[in-house]
């Protein structure tokens, strides 16, 4: 019960840190400390964990290799799209996506979907405009557009390898990377029917094509490929080849500024325009949590105290995800914290139940789309002038659809 209110006491405190405002590494710094100092970790016992994760598991799941890796992956994220900005690719992607589409009706979805395959902070506010206006035209209520953009941006959470989560659940698992992607499909296709059946068709006037000049798809298409054929090239490494989504993002970059004949001193301004020390500090606090759990015995002692009160493994395995990342508004952060707790449930490599991972992937989406700390959710019902409560009912139905698709896969998968 003690270590339980510890973490609790530690999400806590990690909400109020990003209700101030504070940077998202300081704070996860911030409560990985305040949880070492709950639990009454010493440097001694925190270091002999350190030694045991390095020395009892498989490289591609030690701590160590976690941070490098990912660490890795969302600066080189960030690095990819300040070269899309520096060729002048990105100037020229959102027409493109934008054309690509001859019915506003799938625009809608369309948009924000393409834009998701591509993480950035923030990122959302890119099809935003876009949105507002195909809705504007069509006379959907500002609620839905919010919901339309929000939903659809999001659903590539839990399969596309340029989310960090994915790697990270991929290598405390220790399973293969298309077994995973696999297995967490339908919660994207859950979200993707829901978006449909709930935001895209009901109450809509009838269909109407976007004009555009014969053969202009042709020209949308290249613009649309030269800003993602990198992209695609990193998931197809992935899902195939078990390559980390970080070597193949380096070696896309590289590739795309030798293409792009981007000279050298340039690539190296590139480069370092897109380090931010705060990304390191965000992967480092989410695995300094993890190992305090670790260390100071949480994992046997919540999982016990929870068996104790004779929850259903099912029912502990959705809500913790839903519940963590509701107060961190974080994914990977919320992997990291919550997976450690249910691995002796899901089990590691070739015994692990996928069918239970993908629950528990699905209660951090679910939780996610409700949480009222998360950016991209405060982001969009500022923009689209609505309240926060309204973009959530509207996205009822979807939510519904991948809690139901994690519950199935945790029943059949």
């Amino acid at each position: 019960m003690y270590e339980l209110g510890a973490i609790c006491l530690t999400l806590t405190l990690l909400g109020v840190l990003l209700r101030f405002k504070m940077k998202l590494g300081q704070s996860m710094i911030l409560s990985a400390l305040a949880l070492a100092v709950f639990l009454k970790i010493t440097p001694l016992a925190f270091l002999q964990t350190v030694a045991r994760d390095w020395t009892d598991k498989p490289l591609s799941q030690t701590t160590g290799y976690l941070f490098v890796t990912l660490t890795a992956l969302l600066t080189l994220v960030n690095i990819f799209g300040i070269a899309l900005n520096h060729t002048g690719v990105a100037q020229r992607l959102l027409p493109s996506i934008q054309g690509l589409f001859r019915s506003r009706r799938a625009a809608l979805a369309g948009i924000p979907l393409m834009m998701g395959m591509l993480p950035t902070p923030g990122g959302i506010m890119l099809s935003a405009p876009m949105i507002r206006e195909l809705g504007d035209q069509i006379g959907i209520d500002r609620n839905r557009q919010a919901a339309l953009n929000y939903l659809f941006r999001h659903q590539w959470e839990s399969v596309w390898p340029l989310f960090p989560a994915v790697p990270l659940i991929q290598g405390m698992l220790g399973v293969q990377a298309g077994a995973l992607i696999l297995h967490n499909l339908p919660i994207m296709l859950g979200g993707t029917l829901g978006g449909i059946l709930f935001l895209l068709l009901p109450g809509l006037p009838p269909k109407k094509a976007i004009p555009a000049a014969p053969g202009a798809w042709r020209v949308h298409l290249r613009g649309f490929l030269h800003a993602f054929w990198p992209i695609a090239v990193v998931a197809g490494l992935y899902g195939l080849f078990n390559l980390t989504p970080a070597a193949g993002m380096l070696a896309a970059i590289v590739l795309f500024l030798i293409l792009h004949k981007v000279p050298f001193h340039e690539c190296k301004t590139i480069f370092r325009s897109g380090i931010e020390f705060d990304v390191v500090l965000l992967i480092l606090g989410a695995l300094l949590f993890k190992l305090n759990i670790e260390t100071g015995g949480a994992v046997a002692a919540v999982v016990d105290f929870l068996t104790s009160l004779n929850v259903p493994p099912g029912v502990l395995i959705f809500f913790l995800p839903f519940l963590v990342v509701c107060l961190t508004g974080l994914t990977m952060p919320t992997a990291a914290m919550t997976f450690p707790f249910l691995i002796p449930f899901i089990g590691t490599g070739p015994q692990a139940i996928l069918g239970f991972e993908a629950l528990a992937f699905s209660g951090i989406v679910c939780g996610l789309a409700v949480s009222p700390i998360h950016l991209c959710l405060a982001l969009s019902a500022s923009y689209f002038q609505t309240s926060l409560l309204r973009v959530v009912i509207a996205m009822a139905g979807p939510i519904a659809l991948v809690a139901a698709a994690g519950v199935l896969m945790a029943l059949f998968g």
